[in-house]
Order: C-alpha cells, then sequence, then structure tokens
C-alpha cells in the first residue's frame, strides 16, 4: 500500500505555556554577541560526552545546567570563529543560562522532567522559535520571529532540553554544501576544506564539534543523512508522518521530515522519543492513528544484527571512478555486520536508474509551500521568492536555483501530478524488494563521494528513493577515507520500521565503535583550545639544524622557525619533513626549507594520516646537503595526543 502525504497546515496557533512578547531582536544577535564564560570558570568536559553521562553529572551534582552552557557556549567561543571556524551557528539563545538555571531548580525540588532535562541542544534554523528569529539562513528572514514554536520544538522544550542556539544551513535548506547569505559557509570539523553536507549542515558540524549535546536537522532529500555521513554521526528521515514538520519552514510538505543528529544511537534514541507523534497540525501523522509509538530507546538491542537480513543496493555504489573509495568502504563496514550475525547479499531492482527519476516534487511545491509560510508569519519581511529575489535577499549561490523555483506558475499542473503518481512506483518496487529477500533493510553508501572542497560541486548524493517513497533510512558511519573524511552507510526499511534501523545501527556501533572525534576540535584547557604543542630542537654535529616547531591542533598546521649550521648557503639541498622514524625512514611529507638557504620560517597543513602519525611521535626532520649521504642529519619530533 502507498503512503499517501497531504499538505498541511503550516502554523499551529496554540497557546504556548511559557510565552512571553520576545524582545524586538536586533541583527546583532547573528553576530553571537553573547557573554561568554570567563577562562577559569569551573565546567565539566563535555567534549564527546553522551547524554547518559551528562545526566550522570547533573544528578550527582558534579555540574548544572547552566554549567553545561558554559561548558558549550566555550566551545564555540574557541572553534566557531577561531581555529578551525567552522561558523556553524547562525545565532545563540540569550536567555538559554536563565532558562538552564530554571531547570536546575526544578531538579533541586525532585522533578526532574526525563534524559533531556537541562541538556543543551541546537536547532537548525528553519524550525520555528517563538522567542528568536527563526530566518532559514536568508537574510530576507533575518528579523522573522514566529508566533509559535514549531511542534517538534515544543516537545523539546515540554522535556526539559535547553535551546543553546540555531544552527546555520543550506539558504532556505535548497542545497547540500550549507552555504548561506546570512550564515555564511560552514565548514566540516574533519577537514576545514570541506564542506559539512547539507542542508542541515550547521548542525551536523556543531554536533560533530561538540557544541551541544545533540542537535535537530531536517530532510527534504538527504538534508539529515547526507550532514551526518559527513561528520561521522548517526542521522534518522524517519518514515514521514512519523514526526511533525509543523512549524519547520518548508522546502516540500510532501517530503520534508525533521529529527535528531546524534553522536551516539543511544542519543539519536533519546532524540527521536521525545518528538515523535500525531500532530493535528501535521496530516501526514495520520499514519500513527491506531498505532501505538515505537519506543526507540526500550528498541535498542546489541545483539541485533545477529539474524538480520541486508541487501546491498548495488546500483546505488556507483560505477565513476570517483565512486569507488566511498563504495569500498561501505563494503568493508557491510563486511563487518556480516561477521556480528547479518547475513548481507546483493539485491537488484528492475529498471533501477530510472526509478526515482521524476519522482521529486521539491520544484513544485517549493515556491509555494514558502508563500503559505510566509503569509502565516507576520513578522516575515517578505511576503514570497519573488520578494526574496527582487530585493536581491538571496546568497549568490542561490540565485539559479531560487529563480528556476520562481517561474513554477502554478500549484497544480500535470508534471506535478505525474510526479507524485510515480512516487507510488517507488514506493512498490522498494516495498518489494524488501518483502521479496525478507530483509530488514537495504543497504548502499549515503552519499558516493566524499565531502567536496568548499566552492566545489558536491556530487553523489543517493538521497531520492527515502525522499521519494516515505520510507524510513538511517545513516551511519562507515570509516574514514586515506585523508580522514568521513563515511557514511544508509540502511532503509519499510513504512513504520525506524525503531529496528536505530537497533541495528546501535549494534553495529556496539561491535565496531565507529564514531571518532573531529582532529580539529579538541577537548578544552581551561574553557580555552589547547595552545600549540612547541618543541625546540638542536641537533650535534659538524652539520646542525635548530630552531622552534609548534603544531596547533585546531588548525591542522605546524608552524616552524629552523636555523641549518655548519654548511654554507650553497650546499643545502633542503630540510625536509618525513613520516617515519630516524631509524626506519619514511616518506617526504614537506619540504619546510628549500636548497641554497641555511634559515627559513613557514607554516604548513598536516593531513589525518600525518596528523596521526604527529600524535604517536611518528615524523621527524632530515636535513640534506651536497655532502656525504653519512652527514644527513635526522630529529625526532615530539608528537603529543589530541
Amino acid at each position: 500500500m502507498a503512503l499517501h502525504v497531504v499538505p498541511m497546515s503550516y502554523r499551529s496557533q496554540g497557546h504556548h505555556p511559557d510565552r512571553r512578547p520576545p524582545a524586538r531582536l536586533s541583527i546583532g544577535l547573528l553576530a553571537l554577541t553573547l557573554a561568554l564564560p570567563t577562562p577559569g570558570a569551573s565546567q565539566i568536559e563535555v567534549h564527546e560526552a553522551s547524554i547518559a553521562e551528562l545526566q550522570a553529572a547533573l544528578a550527582d551534582g558534579t555540574v548544572t545546567s547552566a554549567g553545561l552552557i558554559d561548558a558549550y557556549l566555550a566551545r564555540i567561543a574557541a572553534y566557531g570563529q577561531q581555529g578551525p571556524a567552522l561558523n556553524a551557528m547562525i545565532m545563540l539563545n540569550p536567555r538559554a543560562r536563565e532558562e538552564a538555571e530554571a531547570l536546575d531548580r526544578e531538579r533541586s525540588r525532585g522533578n526532574v522532567r526525563g534524559p533531556l532535562h537541562g541538556i543543551p541542544i541546537i536547532l537548525k534554523d528553519n524550525y520555528d522559535t517563538f522567542d528568536m528569529p527563526t530566518t532559514g539562513a536568508s537574510v530576507a528572514l533575518a528579523t522573522s520571529i514566529p508566533p509559535d514554536d514549531a511542534f517538534q520544538v515544543r516537545k523539546l522544550r515540554e522535556a526539559g532540553a535547553v535551546i543553546l542556539g540555531k544552527s546555520n544551513l543550506h539558504e532556505l535548506a535548497l542545497g547540500i554544501t550549507s552555504i548561506s547569505g546570512l550564515g555564511g559557509q560552514t565548514r566540516n570539523p574533519y577537514d576545514p576544506t570541506r564542506n559539512p553536507g547539507g542542508s542541515s549542515g550547521g548542525t551536523g558540524a556543531a554536533i560533530a564539534a561538540s557544541f551541544a549535546a545533540i542537535g535537530w536537522g531536517s530532510d527534504t532529500c538527504g538534508s539529515i543523512r547526507i550532514p551526518s555521513a559527513h561528520n561521522n554521526l548517526f542521522g534518522l528521515r524517519p518514515t514521514k508522518g512519523l514526526s511533525s514538520v509543523d512549524g519547520i519552514i518548508p522546502l516540500s510538505h510532501t517530503q520534508d521530515v525533521g529529527g535528531p543528529l546524534a553522536r551516539s544511537v543511544m542519543d539519536l534514541a533519546i532524540g527521536l522519543d521525545a518528538t515523535i507523534g500525531p500532530d493535528p497540525n501535521d496530516a501526514a501523522t495520520r499514519i500513527l492513528e491506531g498505532l501505538e509509538l515505537p519506543r526507540f530507546v526500550a528498541s535498542l538491542d546489541a545483539n541485533a544484527l545477529d539474524g538480520a537480513r541486508l541487501g546491498i543496493l548495488t546500483s546505488s555504489f556507483g560505477d565513476a571512478p570517483e565512486d569507488g573509495e566511498t563504495g569500498g568502504i561501505v563494503r568493508a563496514a557491510l563486511a563487518r555486520m556480516g561477521e556480528f550475525g547479518a547475513t548481507v547479499i546483493d539485491v537488484t531492482i528492475n529498471g533501477f536508474d530510472s526509478l526515482a527519476a521524476g519522482s521529486s516534487v521539491i520544484g513544485f511545491e517549493f515556491k509555494f509551500d514558502l508563500l503559505d509560510y510566509l503569509t502565516a508569519t507576520p513578522d516575515a519581511g517578505v511576503r514570497s521568492l519573488g520578494d526574496v529575489l527582487d530585493q536581491g535577499l538571496n546568497h549568490a549561490a542561490l540565485e539559479t536555483s531560487f529563480r528556476r523555483q520562481n517561474r513554477v506558475e502554478s500549484r497544480d499542473s500535470d508534471e506535478y501530478r505525474a510526479a507524485l503518481a510515480k512516487r507510488a512506483v517507488v514506493q512498490e518496487a522498494l516495498r518489494q524488494a524488501l518483502e521479496d529477500e525478507d530483509l530488514d533493510a537495504l543497504v548502499y553508501p549515503t552519499i558516493r563521494r566524499k565531502a567536496a572542497r568548499i566552492g566545489d560541486r558536491q556530487r553523489g548524493s543517493n538521497c531520492q528513493l527515502s525522499a521519494s517513497s516515505g520510507f524510513p533510512a538511517l545513516s551511519l558511519p562507515a570509516g574514514f577515507t586515506n585523508d580522514g573524511i568521513p563515511v557514511g552507510l544508509e540502511m532503509m526499511g519499510l513504512p513504520l520500521t525506524d525503531a529496528r534501523l536505530v537497533a541495528l545501527a546501535y549494534a553495529y556501533e556496539q561491535a565496531a565503535t565507529p564514531r571518532r572525534a573531529p582532529d580539529f576540535t579538541p577537548a578544552l584547557v581551561g574553557a580555552r583550545a589547547p595552545v600549540p604543542v612547541e618543541q625546540l630542537i638542536a641537533s650535534e654535529g659538524t652539520i646542525r639544524l635548530a630552531g622552534r616547531l609548534a603544531f596547533d591542533w585546531s588548525t591542522g598546521t605546524l608552524a616552524y622557525d629552523l636555523e641549518v649550521a655548519g654548511v654554507t648557503a650553497p650546499d643545502v639541498v633542503g630540510v625536509f619533513l618525513h613520516r617515519g622514524a630516524t631509524d626506519d625512514p619514511g616518506p617526504v611529507v614537506h619540504r619546510l626549507m628549500g636548497p641554497l638557504r641555511t634559515a627559513q620560517s613557514g607554516e604548513v597543513s598536516l593531513g589525518a594520516v600525518d596528523r596521526t602519525a604527529f600524535a604517536a611521535s611518528g615524523l621527524y626532520l632530515e636535513v640534506l646537503t651536497r655532502g656525504d649521504r653519512a652527514d644527513v642529519v635526522r630529529l625526532p619530533l615530539r608528537g603529543e595526543a589530541r
């Protein structure tokens, strides 16, 4: 049976229990003008901390919720615009600490609402918040304060979560690299020269960098799953209708869903349990009528892969040379799932190459869904996509796509009806593939290419099947490329098997521990980024090398100031950085000093392999001269872990 999706009401007008008239916020708030903790403040280490660990610390009095706010704000201050300059946040909540203190008082009276009580979270800035602007990362909506909270936001507040701030996204969610007029370009914490995925890339980068415990995104075609893949996170695109999208700035009411991105499956499950459920303002949630809601935390099972059946959707791996790197990593992860008890088989769907073609409805719905949202948002400064374009309020990167979307003339057309009809074809083909082989999930790369360099086009998305069918799909960490870029594996199941997918991911996580924190955002020291690791060097002998080196984990750069003595400049070939050991030579990584010189300063960037080597004291310097090779000078670098 096909899933039927109908348009929803874009604004719930229900009374907010904690409503108070919001102060008129200036765009200055968007520059993150919030008091940050002083370096000496007592704080817990929140780097990579799970929700359960934070709750344990709150319960035993090790920390307060207000203290958690301070700790996360310190990380945002250290890495948001400094160091790797992730640029993940659009705004911080000016009342976050005040709200955390209120929840601390509630806890002191013996009332703990649940696992999210007092936990700082981040929202993608397309979730409506009654007390802060909701901008969609668009200059056009920079001061637009919605009349009420999105459905999922309301449930999060009721659960005791503290909204720390709102994250950047690809402007109005129409893209997968997370660039916007209001927020700029967000960077990937695993390699700041690359994109973090999108459109929920701000949330992805922020959660990977431990800017909060957990974050929320939306997914119209990959926008939860691609940032999860690019940031070594777990993210579920839920069954359409399992959770409400009321109050999320729409891209396509037929395809839009919302949900959490997390560093662990347990955290993901906690976030899902808090936010799923029926909503009269979202007709898609009618699929839940008469059904018991899934219980994600209760469904977690470390043995879930034992006896599971997974079908490798071979056509989704691609056949271009550029697809091989990611595909190999995903296949290796699937082989491990087989070792953990799963039966993994290849699956072919007849006509797969054309299956999803023509099934996307974003181009037919965006212009009019945005119009309806703006109409229901009195504070919005524009009333249509045309207004945005006419006033030049969009980022240049969105100019072509926005104008193409704005040329659609009617809410209804033969082409639109054909696209909706094609969705039923996609649903039936996927259902048949899953049921014929009695599969728990179809599996394939979340995206066939690793995160592209900023400014380059991102290719390789496998987003459409779940988006066009409404079937749930979960991205989990599969591994890393040789240059340290995360790769995601996607699992798609039948409608409302979301909890089973999460359980399978949990079993894999417990057995394989695939999560690895980014090098560029290490734990803080005294509420600040760690100072660079410095080393003074001085060799002995006829030819001598002396100087200073400093490695900065937050930027991945090695600064150096070197001098060669005991030899004249014409006899110097160079000073080289090698991977290996002085007694077990390895390849050249960088040239630090050129020929015909005896002194040079500068800095070089170390890639993932060399950062790992540095941490293990696996790099050394070598001086080469035109003399006898017996006179070669080698000095080890004293490494230090992240």
